[in-house]
């Protein structure tokens, strides 16, 4: 059997069979894919699924071999292989932190922790679980708070004793009970105690009043106890303020420096304490109200992003008017309907499961799935998706997925896991942070001992200006700056009918500079349509459509089928003759007996062999097959009567996507198996930079290698068969029509949903625009820092205006990240 049905090229550079889903981290990928046959059709060379010169003839099927597709393109940023989804040539994986072994035989648990959703925080859960003995493995997706640990321990005891201790409560997660949170509504959020801040918001600008009027001499007349009060108000309700809003700051501080792991927590906490112990009470209470408020906003923001794609599903009704074995309809919980369920969806409803149309037609909006403007046509057989829109007619469709497993489903679950996942830029930034905020803490002890110790310096001055070096040196608007911004991207590419399959593509796709394209089916609609018809007889030409599609209409041959489709197109009433005798020809076409006379529909080879060819004949021939059409012949007693050309043609999509790229500087490559003379055509009417045709599937990775050796970052955009190595050998591989097949959805790196190539150039421009914002973020927050840095080091800046500088470089990265989310 064809492997091509049995196993998928994963993300992370592998084969695995059709449903066992990757454990990226773990070595147990098999490295090869094993060899494709071709069917027992015993042939060594084919087209692909297209017409070719066998004119009607009954020719085998094609094949093609599958190849190991282990990746070999160039990275700049280290990374562990461990957890790799790069597709680089390297050695088997390397064990994560804390240790990695043969996760085939270890137990999988799941948790969702509701206030891990920091690198600094998956840092202080990595340290404590490394000491914890039988873990191999860690998976974190800050973005879902879902950590899953890979072990074998005989209970999760330990684990989740482990996690408490560092005030990281776990809640574990069964492998349904994590399909339930993907379909929830929206992620559980952390409740933010908008109240409580409030509160400390007053008494910090109550510390400030009290201070403003004691500095002022307010108080000076003032005797006895109430001239001690006076002096004290601001320290009383500095502390008020700070133990008020911020216990929790406090709490993750001291768990971070105990576990030695420096964080954001540990400077604030740091900083606001220092300037009370400096008598700078009022700065320290109002710093740590505005840093909470901030992680209070930011947090609302960052959720905003994480839960845009779970947005969709919404979009699908609660309930479905399900047919019962009575025959009366009923409104049954769409999470309840079984898979063969007969359901009905009237004008304007949404649909609310998968499944096949089997009766009635209608127009359906696909957008939510597919990202097209324009509704679809559907009848009998049409696939229909949950969360679409049914727009004219009423139709009955069969289920064909449980509410957890639609394509809506799966796409919200495939976002969420590539959300998990970091981009190199991402990575960079996370262990920049790392490395930057330690040092900021010994920076700032050092400029609070040297002056004072060797240069004389006032101990208190020194003092608050170290303090303001570790307000301003916090990096939060930079470790936020770059998840939200590509969380958003992904988002918003979702939305188009486009499924990033991580944050690494999304940032690689401004780099492509090679799209290699498949023809058949991505940039022709992949089905043979009748081009061309003229009547070479005296037989009218109704009747010999009439008997050429009789004769095409008893054989399976793509040609055969688009002259017997083309022939009901035109005559909707048209009635198909009965064939006696029918006999396949193999490389030249059929024959049969109508109405007592003999009929041939075949190739010039046919018609030649027969004593019916001429040179007229022959010339036409050659001059349609010169624009890459398959040519048949109807031929009777009396020679020649019909003439019929049969091309698989271009989509309008192709072609202005083929423009669009290169417009943005990106060329094109058409990649084929069919013969030169049909290739050349394509690849004219396509108006692609280059064509290769006679290919098999080995050749498309070879021409896929070919670019890359010269430096080129490469895309391949194809239907995950017959070019599956290219596919999975590109720097990034884009997979069409991915709605509706579970192959497609799983291989590729960018999945369309649909088979509309100006998704491409789409992702582009949406990748450029996303670096761009990244950029921007980054260069704001460090620009910023950078800024109050030097007017620290110049004693011109306050805690105040550092704490005001942090903030507010953190809340406009955030909305800044978000605008992704609307390209």
């Amino acid at each position: 059997m064809n492997s091509a049905v049995n196993s998928y090229a994963c993300s992370c550079g592998h084969i695995h069979p059709l449903g066992v889903r990757c454990a990226k981290g773990t070595p147990v990928h098999r490295e090869t894919a094993p060899a494709r046959d071709h069917a027992g059709c015993g042939h060594e060379r084919h087209s692909e699924a297209s017409p070719h010169d066998g004119g009607a003839g009954e020719e085998d099927p094609g094949g093609g071999e599958d190849e190991a597709h282990a990746r070999r393109h160039k990275h700049d940023n280290p990374h562990e292989h461990g957890s790799c989804c790069c597709r680089h040539d390297h050695a088997a994986p390397a064990p994560l932190d804390p240790a990695v072994a043969d996760a085939a035989s270890a137990t999988r648990a799941v948790y969702r922790i509701l206030n891990m959703d920091c690198p600094l925080e998956e840092a202080l859960i990595r340290k404590k679980l490394a000491s914890v003995p039988g873990i191999r493995g860690l998976e974190f997706n800050l973005m879902q708070r879902v950590l899953t640990v890979d072990h074998d321990l005989p209970s999760t005891a330990p684990i989740e004793a482990a996690l408490s201790s560092i005030d990281m409560t776990p809640e574990a997660l069964t492998p349904a009970g994590a399909a339930a949170a993907r379909n929830a509504d929206a992620a559980t959020e952390p409740a933010v105690p908008w109240r409580r801040l409030a509160v400390a918001g007053v008494l910090a600008l109550a510390s400030e009043v009290f201070h403003w009027l004691r500095e002022g001499g307010a108080f000076e007349g003032w005797t006895g106890g109430g001239s001690s009060l006076a002096a004290w108000l601001p320290l009383l309700f500095a502390v008020a303020a700070i133990l008020c809003g911020g216990l929790t700051t406090y709490r993750k501080g001291w768990l971070a420096v105990r576990h030695l792991n420096l964080n954001i927590n540990a400077l604030m906490s740091v900083a606001v304490t220092g300037a009370v112990l400096i008598g700078q009470y009022p700065e320290a209470a109002m710093v740590m109200v505005l840093f909470n408020l901030s992680e209070a906003i930011e947090a609302k923001s960052f959720g905003r992003a994480r839960n845009a794609i779970r947005e969709l599903l919404s979009l699908t009704p609660e309930t479905a008017a399900v047919l019962r074995a009575d025959g009366v309809w009923e409104d049954m919980d769409a999470r309840q309907v079984p898979v063969g369920a007969r359901v009905r969806v009237r004008p304007g409803e949404r649909v609310a499961l998968d499944g096949v149309i089997v009766d009635g037609r209608s127009s359906v909006n696909q957008a939510p799935i597919t990202g097209e403007s324009l509704p679809v046509d559907k009848s009998v057989g049409d696939p229909v998706f949950a969360g679409t829109i049914n727009e004219s007619g009423s139709f009955e469709f069969e289920v064909g997925a449980a509410a957890g497993d639609t394509t809506l489903a799966r796409i919200i679950h495939a976002v969420e896991e590539a959300q998990g996942s970091r981009a190199p830029i991402q990575r960079f930034v996370d262990n920049f942070a790392r490395v930057y905020t330690p040092a900021v803490f010994l920076a700032a002890t050092l400029i609070a001992l040297i002056p004072p110790l060797f240069l004389g310096g006032a101990w208190l001055d020194w003092i608050y200006t170290a303090l303001v070096i570790l307000v301003i040196g916090c990096p939060c608007a930079l470790v936020i700056s770059t998840p939200v911004t590509l969380v958003g991207g992904m988002a918003a590419a979702t939305r188009h009918g486009l499924l990033i399959k991580g944050g690494a593509f999304l940032e690689l796709g401004r780099k492509l500079q090679w799209v290699a394209l498949d023809k058949t089916g991505t940039l022709t609609h992949g089905k043979p349509r009748r081009t061309d018809f003229a009547s070479l007889g005296d037989l009218p030409a109704e009747r010999a459509a009439a008997l050429a599609a009789s004769l095409a209409a008893r054989s399976d041959h793509p040609v055969s089928r688009a002259v017997a489709e083309a022939a009901r197109a035109d005559d909707a009433s048209l009635a198909l003759m009965d064939v006696n005798e029918f006999q396949a020809l193999p490389g030249r076409g059929v024959s049969g007996v109508i109405d007592g006379r003999l009929w041939r529909l075949g190739n010039l080879r046919l018609a030649d062999e027969n004593g019916h060819g001429s040179r007229d004949l022959e010339k036409r021939v050659r001059d349609l097959e010169k624009q890459g059409k398959s040519v048949v012949i109807l031929t009777g007693d009396n020679g020649p009567q019909a003439l019929f050309a049969v091309a698989d043609t271009l989509r309008d999509s192709g072609v202005e996507a083929v423009a669009e790229l290169r417009a943005l500087g990106v060329r094109t490559l058409m990649l084929t198996g069919d013969n030169e003379h049909t290739a050349a055509s394509i690849a004219r009417q396509a108006g692609v930079d280059g064509y290769r045709g006679d290919l098999l599937p080995e050749d498309k990775l070879a021409a896929v290698e070919e670019l890359q050796a010269a430096g080129a970052v490469v895309g391949m955009a194809g239907d995950g068969i017959n070019d599956a190595p290219a596919l999975a050998r590109a720097d990034i591989g884009f997979a069409m029509a991915a709605a509706g097949t579970d192959t497609a959805m799983e291989t590729a790196d960018v999945a369309l949903m649909d088979d509309d190539l100006r998704k491409i150039p789409r992702f582009i421009r949406l990748s450029r625009a996303t670096h761009a914002i990244l950029m921007q973020n980054i260069t704001l927050a460090l620009g910023v820092k950078a800024l109050f840095l030097i007017l620290t080091v110049l004693g011109q800046a306050t805690m105040w205006m550092a704490v005001f500088a942090d903030v507010g470089t953190s809340l406009l990265v955030v909305a800044n990240g978000l605008r992704a989310m609307r390209k």
